[in-house]
């Protein structure tokens, strides 16, 4: 018998796990698998498409004039200058009798790289806004398998017909706001706000032409103070951006690609994304956390609050 034990044992030993490393710091996989912000002081640290962002808060899921929309996906975190920036645009959009802004992805609970879906986003200061404007309040489980309405005729390069003045004053409201740095738009979008007749037309210069961008906006803020290692974009153009600038744009654009809910996107061989990340960021990664403001699948029922208006 204690020759069978001791076989036991050393069989048992044989079978004994190595510890597993953790997923190296500047791929999608480690960012994406944190479950929530880290503790301390919010900061912003990178570039928009290559950094990460400590002390990140959690949008709330509804509130007055808008509703987060796809929760699943656990990107409705950022710095608390863009929590606050979406609220006051909420109770902007709702003030104006426009109806409910769908808030898209915004970032993941620690910033960085994803799986899929994004290059940016990564210093939470990215938010995406659809442009429709016609579903009301919602479960949380409702807004999980919602369609972008696309606003853009590629075959005329124009706006199409479910464009409105709303859309135009959702946009020139998100503009306007002295935090916004730039809003990237599809071209048509862009060139349908510079026809427009505005009391005020400096906003212009903000929204920026890029491709895709047809059935929502994406808003970006600029680098918010305390955080010394966030990176700015270089500044714009003087103008509105009007005239030549967009029309040369408007002959390179093509629709984007969104596939069918049911459809997995495709990995990005070899494997997960690579970033490269600021080397401080391994720290915001590694460091202790919160699930407080994190959103479990679990928890995305039917007999959710609906959103206010």
């Amino acid at each position: 018998m204690a020759t069978v034990a001791l076989t036991g044992a050393a069989g048992a030993e044989t079978r004994k796990k190595t510890a597993r490393k953790p997923p190296d710091y500047t791929t999608s996989v480690a960012w994406a698998a944190v479950p929530g912000p880290s503790l301390g002081v919010a900061q912003s640290i990178g570039g928009y498409a290559a950094g990460c962002i400590a002390g990140a808060r959690a949008l709330p899921a509804e509130g007055t004039g808008y509703q987060v929309i796809r929760l699943s996906r656990q990107r409705n975190y950022g710095h608390p200058l863009l929590i606050d920036t979406l609220k006051d645009f909420g109770r902007k959009v709702a003030a104006a009798g426009l109806g409910t802004a769908l808030i898209g992805d915004m970032g993941q609970a620690r910033g960085g790289p994803m799986p899929m879906g994004h290059a940016s986003h990564q210093i939470g200061l990215d938010a995406d806004v659809w442009l429709r404007l016609d579903l009301p309040p919602m479960a949380r489980t409702a807004r999980e398998r919602l369609d972008e309405v696309k606003y853009v005729d590629y075959d005329r390069m124009t706006i199409g017909n479910g464009w409105s003045e709303r859309q135009a004053r959702l946009v020139q409201i998100a503009a306007s706001d002295p935090r916004v740095s730039r809003i990237f738009v599809n071209p048509a979008i862009k060139q349908a706000m510079c026809g427009r007749s505005w009391p005020d037309r400096s906003f212009l210069n903000k929204l920026r032409p890029w491709y895709g961008h047809d059935g929502h906006m994406h808003i970006r803020l600029s680098c918010p103070p305390g955080s010394p290692q966030c990176e700015e974009q270089a500044a714009q153009p003087e103008g509105d951006g009007c005239g030549e600038e967009v029309a040369s744009w408007l002959d390179r654009a093509t629709p984007a690609v969104e596939r069918p809910h049911a459809t997995p996107p495709k990995p990005r061989p070899p494997g997960p994304r690579v970033a490269n990340v600021p080397p401080s960021c391994q720290a915001v990664l590694r460091a202790a956390g919160t699930r407080v403001a994190s959103l479990p699948l679990d928890s995305l029922t039917d007999s959710a609050a609906p959103a206010t208006r």
